[in-house]
């Protein structure tokens, strides 16, 4: 892509010349998700390359052959280009989102566009006093259970947070909770526990 077009997403330009993100999120991922923060909110288009970055992860769901593609590392960096860029000016994306899929696939980096809009949606959770949490249950929790959990979630939220609450379920955990919450990880499920108990007693023997 230009050089002019490349320097958007510089990070190794002065930290100075980079709008600091709300949060800190790590990896090659965190840093191209941070680069492009700052360059939507230098270009006012936050709001704009959210919603194409929830439609693309909607579209390589749905098509999962052309996540494949993407991933592939024997196919051309042309193809691709062309490939993601179809489905970019089919859902009329901003310049912004174009330009930075066309930074990932030069820099050989499609294959990580999941980890990076991951990263991006946890930076705009914060942006707007989000914070993301997401509890496993054995089985599905009824409305009362899930209103007692809400209520205690939010004694961990600072003022002016609010939550935003995922639900899953997953019969291996037995029973209890598994509950992330931030960057905080608490694990109260009975099946970690019996876990917990039978290398106890393997150690033990």
């Amino acid at each position: 892509m230009p050089f002019q077009a490349a320097r958007q997403f510089s990070t190794t330009s002065a930290a100075t010349q980079l709008v600091k993100a709300p949060i800190q999120v790590f990896g090659i991922e965190g840093r191209y998700a941070t680069a492009l923060y700052s360059a939507a909110v230098k270009q006012k288009k936050l709001e704009a390359v959210e919603k194409d970055l929830v439609q693309l992860n909607a579209s390589l769901k749905k098509f999962p052959r052309l996540g494949e593609l993407l991933k592939n590392p024997t196919l051309s960096r042309q193809l691709k280009k062309d490939a993601i860029g179809s489905m970019l000016k089919e859902q009329k994306a901003v310049d912004l989102t174009s330009n930075f899929l066309d930074l990932l696939t030069e820099n050989n980096r499609l294959k990580m566009v999941d980890g990076v809009i991951n990263a991006f949606k946890t930076i705009m959770a914060a942006h707007r006093g989000e914070v993301i949490c997401e509890v496993t249950s054995a089985k599905p929790l009824d409305e009362a259970a899930r209103k007692d959990l809400e209520v205690a979630l939010k004694g961990f939220l600072k003022p002016g947070q609010n939550i935003k609450l995922t639900l899953k379920t997953d019969p291996a955990i037995i029973g209890g909770l598994v509950v992330s919450i931030g960057d905080r990880f608490v694990d109260m499920s009975i099946g970690t526990k019996i876990k917990r108990y039978t290398a106890a007693l393997k150690t033990a023997v």
